[in-house]
């Protein structure tokens, strides 16, 4: 995919702008460290309410849209003691468990991951949840203000939940759900991936218990939960490499013409990691993600899966 043009890229900075929200780059450095560190983050977020929610340790937590009430039950009670426990909780703002998610978790802090523009309400029946979410936690989205939720947007709406949470925690699911979508891509992008037993009666269990039967954690209490993400937590800790942003450079013209030649002269049409740009380069995490989307801003470079990017010809 091609980065969008200037004019339209300001267009959308306006707009977000003008909602009293801001945009949040990948390489800055309140961009939220676990979705940096995956293939495939995005470039930019578009952010309303408390941008601040994105630098802690986050929790996903998602589920069912027609959930049981003891479903919604312990989300909420779940949500509500993670964040007890310092974590932030994100999900969707879907119906059912996602919603109870959020709900529980407003008081200590909630991020909702939106598929369509940051100031569409989807769905409808969520919108005073969405304003006390934008008031008192964080709303987000990849995509530009004024962007109706359409179905293939909800794949990246996953991504990005999985990518900004540790570890995912699914409460019911039925065996073919965007929340086992969300659960997959939390094991691809190498975070835990928990889930709540149930009832072998009740299809609503039948992915929770599929999961757990695949290796997933069994969790029963916000402890489970973070017993999870504990030796994630500690990498994070002990090894600077994997948020992909250990350094903030504050870069002068000439160190940054000088950054932008050397990765001109390793980026050809051919796709390259950004592994191997680093080890090639000998530039830091943050210089280079700085030329990488100055150079996409630019039109001249694309992204592509697998962390790959490619220059334009």
């Amino acid at each position: 995919m091609r980065i969008c043009d200037t004019a339209t890229a300001t267009r959308e900075w306006e707009a977000i702008e003008r909602l009293g929200g801001r945009h949040v780059i990948l390489g800055d450095p309140d961009y939220p460290t676990a979705l940096a560190a995956i293939s495939d983050a995005p470039a930019a977020l578009s952010v309303l309410g408390n941008a601040e929610l994105l630098t802690r340790t986050s929790i996903g937590v998602v589920g069912a849209q027609n959930a049981s009430t003891n479903g919604r039950r312990f989300a909420e009670m779940l949500a509500r003691d993670l964040t007890l426990g310092g974590a932030v909780v994100v999900s969707g703002l879907a119906r059912g468990i996602d919603t109870a998610a959020h709900t529980g978790a407003l008081e200590g802090g909630t991020v909702a991951v939106l598929a369509g523009g940051a100031d569409i309400v989807y769905p409808k029946q969520n919108a005073a949840l969405y304003e006390e979410i934008r008031e008192r936690g964080t709303i987000v989205s990849e995509m530009p203000p004024g962007t109706q939720p359409q179905a293939r947007h909800f794949p990246t709406r996953n991504w990005i939940i999985s990518g900004l949470s540790l570890g995912i925690v699914v409460v019911e699911a039925a065996l073919r759900s965007g929340s086992l979508i969300t659960a997959r891509l939390a094991g691809e992008q190498g975070h835990d991936v928990s889930a709540i037993p149930g009832s072998p009666l009740d299809p609503r269990a039948r992915g929770a218990n599929a999961l757990i039967r695949n290796g997933a954690t069994l969790a029963e209490s916000p402890e489970d939960v973070h017993e999870g993400i504990r030796p994630l937590l500690s990498r994070q800790h002990d090894e600077p490499g994997f948020t992909g942003l250990c350094e903030n450079d504050d870069l002068g013209s000439a160190e940054l013409d000088s950054a932008r030649t050397t990765i001109l002269e390793y980026l050809g049409p051919a796709p390259a990691t950004v592994g191997d740009l680093l080890c090639d380069s000998g530039l830091s995490t943050a210089t280079l993600w700085a030329v990488l989307l100055e150079l996409e801003l630019a039109g001249r470079l694309e992204r592509q899966p697998g962390g790959k990017v490619a220059l334009l010809v």
